[in-house]
């Protein structure tokens, strides 16, 4: 013990185990506050009984001996905020050559793990802008997985963990499938064995267990989870299709066996379905239904939803089928009943459609808008926006119009209650712009004879009246 700490405890204005807390606080060492955070011991002053401590926050802060050695923790030199305050430029550069030990050395310095908010807590600021560290920790995770080293949850709340001994990322995954309580977390399990798959040394052992789990769970929930059974089925399949090794136990459990079970219930089960997920269910419509995949696409792409909205056209399309999706969307207009999102759809993709971009269509986007004006799920305002703000919507809607079919939609605009006065004037002076002689329209009246006060003298007035008389 330093010779002067060792008198301040024997003259009894020091406790030993204060005396042996601030031997490991001397000058050049470092310490945490609670309140203060990281700081650097700057130097002694033991005839004042004070230890002068640089906080990042508080530089040259004085304490009292006795309570820095109740409320400072001395940290090692190896621990990272020491290394940081004292070698940063090799910090910044072991973060670009080997991010993997970095993270090792800041859980290390924590007891062996962290929460990924206490791992950014040391990195942002000084090191990192809050961009650069989230793509930094993207690649460090990259390497963390590869070395095994490291226990990686899926959910960013729970701690990241160092191992002494490295575990494949094949076992890995399989202990966190195994250890899977819920159907939902063995389906993301699930998603990760296939990503990796060409990391299984023995894939028949160690993946057929997974096809039977896999089988039976999507068995028992088809009724109570079955968007959940659709993405295992999927799942399934895709395992399947990677490793051919492997065999099904339940062949007769296929996704088109699904989608006709639960074809009345396919709207409700594709909205919890991943967008990728949901294109492939809708691509094995045909294979399912038969010949009333037709209907059954429409009246799904009728649910006001955004995502079939989009991607049922394409199924029309890509099974030949372009001539009948037209005929649905021409009686949609024309009786009105389109759905907002389906309008949505078509304007957008109005450059495929260029028969249906008439005044048809602006008729059913103000009676969609109006039909859900009181709808607070609806989403019609995107439509609405889209109306606005797409400026050449309008012109194309008129491009083969006569003035004839302008003046109806003119009518319907005066008298919609969607949009205020200053929204119609808008909208009408694109249609106005294109036919300037509805204009009158809005001014409801020809344009009035001009009229002038005639202004003569009093002698004028009298000479004029004289000569009226005569």
């Amino acid at each position: 013990m330093d010779v002067e700490l060792e008198k301040l405890v024997e003259s009894g204005r020091l406790t030993a185990k204060a005396a042996e807390q601030l031997e490991r606080l001397k000058p050049g060492s470092f310490c945490l506050h609670k309140s203060w955070g990281f700081g650097r011991v700057a130097e002694w002053n033991l005839l004042l009984n004070q230890i002068v401590i640089d906080f990042t926050t508080k530089p040259n802060h004085p304490m009292q001996l006795a309570y820095a050695a109740e409320s400072l923790t001395p940290i090692a030199p190896e621990h990272f905020l020491a290394r940081k305050a004292s070698a940063p430029d090799a910090i910044k550069a072991l973060l670009k050559s080997d991010p993997a030990a970095v993270v090792r050395n800041i859980l290390e310095s924590l007891g062996g793990k962290a929460t990924l908010a206490q791992i950014s807590e040391m990195l942002i600021g000084d090191l990192f802008t809050e961009t650069e560290w989230k793509r930094w920790w993207t690649s460090a995770k990259k390497a963390m997985k590869a070395g095994g080293y490291f226990s990686v949850p899926t959910k960013k709340s729970e701690p990241i963990a160092l191992r002494s001994e490295p575990v494949s990322r094949a076992d890995e995954l399989l202990t966190f499938f195994n250890q899977a309580r819920q159907p939902k977390e063995q389906g993301a399990a699930v998603d990760q064995i296939i990503k990796f798959h060409s990391e299984f040394k023995e894939p028949q052992s160690q993946l057929q267990p997974i096809i039977e789990k896999i089988e039976s769970t999507a068995g028992q929930n088809q009724k109570l989870h079955s968007a959940l059974t659709f993405e295992l089925m999927l799942a399934r399949d895709d395992l399947l299709e990677r490793v051919p090794q492997l065999k099904s136990t339940r062949p007769d459990l296929t996704l088109e066996r699904l989608i006709a079970e639960e074809e009345s219930r396919l709207t409700t089960i594709l909205a919890n379905l991943p967008s990728a997920k949901e294109r492939r269910v809708l691509q094995a419509l045909p294979r399912a239904l038969g010949d009333r995949w037709i209907t059954r696409a429409w009246q799904m792409m009728m649910s006001n939803n955004q995502r079939l909205a989009a991607q049922v056209p394409r199924v029309f399309i890509e099974n030949g089928h372009q001539a009948d999706l037209v005929s649905f969307l021409e009686r949609a207009l024309r009786e009105h009943s389109a759905v907002s999102e389906i309008l949505l759809w078509l304007c957008r993709e109005r450059a495929s459609f260029p028969n249906l971009i008439t005044p048809d269509l602006l008729t059913a986007i103000l009676a969609a808008l109006e039909r859900d004006q009181h709808n607070e799920a609806s989403r019609s305002s995107r439509l609405r926006d889209l109306l606005l703000e797409d400026r050449e919507l309008i012109s194309d809607i008129f491009a083969q119009a006569d003035v004839g079919a302008a003046r109806d939609v003119m009518r319907r605009l005066l008298l919609t209650p969607v949009f205020d006065d200053l929204t119609k004037r808008s909208l009408i002076a694109r249609v106005i712009k294109l036919y300037p002689e509805l204009e009158s329209m809005v001014t409801g009246a020809q344009p009035e004879e001009k009229r002038e006060t005639l202004v003569v003298s009093w002698s004028s007035l009298d000479k004029r009246k004289a000569e009226y008389e005569e």
